[in-house]
């Protein structure tokens, strides 16, 4: 690896990311571009796949360009964002569109198939209490079996956008058992019994495969055709070990549409909420995601017409030495810890003396909130509690916003100098997988670089923590009356 380029290339939910990688971990060139997100009607989250192919191609390249010659790259990796699953024809062909991981279509069918799982069968598949919710796979084959039965009859594979991707660009379909992790077991292999309770979902399932493998060599004409793709895994999990969590005892804070927090342990002691991943490479990841995090900032900057450094200088106008506002943050559900499809947000607490700077604020402190709740849990699972976070993604760019992180959690943070922490995973996979690194967490070591540290503010930890507890109380609140509210359109 001393003498040639990686490529990493990250299928995010809002746009493809990718990055040319020297050895040392140094950008040499980027690529960023959106797609659209469909909302064609309540609970319903789409994207066209063939955007993201079509991206790829395109920063394929740009970077194959900044390179300067297409042999010095040795590999393409890849992960993406997961639970966002893509029917497709025996040709490759996508049959309708994406249904995205925030899509809430298939409730119905997940609390169907929850009530058919006892816990002893969930901590024997699993070893963790984990919960079928309406992004889980099997939720979404039993919706479109139901809903959409002439897609169902023509799907042969059910895919990752990864996966998709990695079959559009090499023709080979593969998936791997970290994205799978509601499917397969604690020895990386799918889970007949579970798979039953879906008639011929098992025979929609692409055959799985190491993360460090190397699925196949792209085949679009081009400067890069024949170059190794190594299959990868989902963004999260890639997320979490380029930032840093290949290390034993390490935790880990991905922000970006939502936050994503891990500890790496190879301890495990089943809490509700929390997501374990079977060990690879001797890392195991207990991780939980929640459902919004960029997406609520978002939310609230388009609402007042405000850029997301706009947001930041606004919210900075609020007096820390009041309290804000409580900001629920559930535009769309919660996942970890609490995976309830039904709450919705809410602010609280406001009075006529309340700036749109407070509620800036609040915005950021539910956000920061949610993630505290997901810490504990993880903190119960790992069986570590943790001084420092390592952090990275775009979520991460704000100074304020990054301080109110570190004072809501008491923890100090320290950022990822490359702003997308699954481009520098997927590239420490792809590193291991052509033989250029010896082993995952060696890979990550010699790329990973820290730009800023944001230590805690001892006398506002204090004061938000009790702010903490009762944005708990307001949620426990707010679940009766949003599942009262929701029963009012019915």
């Amino acid at each position: 690896m001393a003498t040639e380029l990686m490529i990493g290339v990250d299928v995010g939910t809002t746009a493809v990311k990718a990055g040319l990688l020297d050895h040392s971990g140094t950008a040499i060139a980027t690529f960023r571009m959106p797609y659209v997100t469909a909302h064609p009607g309540p609970g319903l989250v789409e994207q066209n796949p063939d955007d993201w192919v079509a991206l790829i191609a395109q920063a394929l390249a740009k970077l194959a360009a900044a390179a300067g010659a297409a042999d010095r790259i040795a590999a393409i990796g890849l992960c993406s964002q997961v639970n966002t699953h893509v029917f497709v024809d025996a040709a490759g062909l996508s049959l309708m569109p994406a249904i995205l991981w925030q899509d809430t279509r298939a409730a119905a069918e997940a609390r169907e198939l929850e009530a058919r799982i006892s816990l002893d069968q969930k901590l024997a598949w699993w070893g963790a209490p984990i919960p079928i919710d309406a992004s889980h796979p099997l939720a979404r084959m039993l919706w479109v079996s139901r809903h959409r039965p002439d897609v169902w009859q023509k799907t042969r594979w059910v895919l990752l956008p990864k996966d998709y991707c990695i079959f559009r660009l090499t023709g080979e379909v593969r998936a791997d058992p970290i994205s799978n992790f509601g499917l397969v077991n604690t020895e990386l292999g799918y889970i007949p019994e579970l798979l039953a309770l879906v008639p011929g979902a098992a025979g929609k399932l692409a055959p799985l495969g190491d993360v460090t493998d190397v699925v196949g060599n792209l085949i679009p004409a081009g400067p890069l055709r024949g170059t190794p793709v190594v299959l990868g895994t989902m963004d999260a999990w890639t997320g979490l070990l380029g930032a840093g969590g290949a290390i034993e005892g390490a935790a880990v804070y991905l922000s970006g549409t939502s936050e994503i927090l891990g500890i790496s342990s190879r301890q495990s002691k089943p809490t509700p909420g929390v997501v374990v991943f079977a060990p690879v490479s001797g890392i195991r990841i207990h991780a939980g995601p929640t459902q919004t995090g960029g997406a609520a900032k978002q939310w609230f900057g388009d609402m007042h017409g405000l850029t997301p450094d706009g947001m930041a200088q606004l919210a900075a106008t609020s007096d820390r030495a009041k309290p804000a506002p409580i900001f629920l943050p559930h535009l769309q559900g919660e996942r970890a810890p609490l995976w309830n499809p039904d709450l919705r947000a809410a602010f609280l607490c406001m009075n006529a003396q309340t700036s749109k700077g407070d509620l800036a604020r609040a915005v950021y402190e539910g956000i920061a909130f949610s993630a505290r709740w997901v810490l504990e849990s993880l903190q119960m699972s790992a069986g570590v509690s943790p001084d420092t976070l390592t952090c990275g993604g775009g979520g991460f760019q704000s100074d304020v916003f990054n301080q109110i992180r570190a004072d809501v959690l008491g923890r100090s943070l320290r950022r990822l100098a490359v702003q997308d922490p699954g481009i520098v995973g997927a590239v420490a996979i792809a590193a291991v997988g052509t033989g250029r690194s010896s082993d995952l967490s060696d890979a990550c070591c010699q790329i990973a670089r820290y730009d800023a540290t944001y230590d805690p503010n001892a006398a506002r930890h204090a004061a938000l923590t009790d702010a903490f507890h009762l944005f708990q109380e307001a949620v426990r609140a707010n679940e009766s009356i949003c599942a009262r509210f929701l029963a009012l359109g019915k």
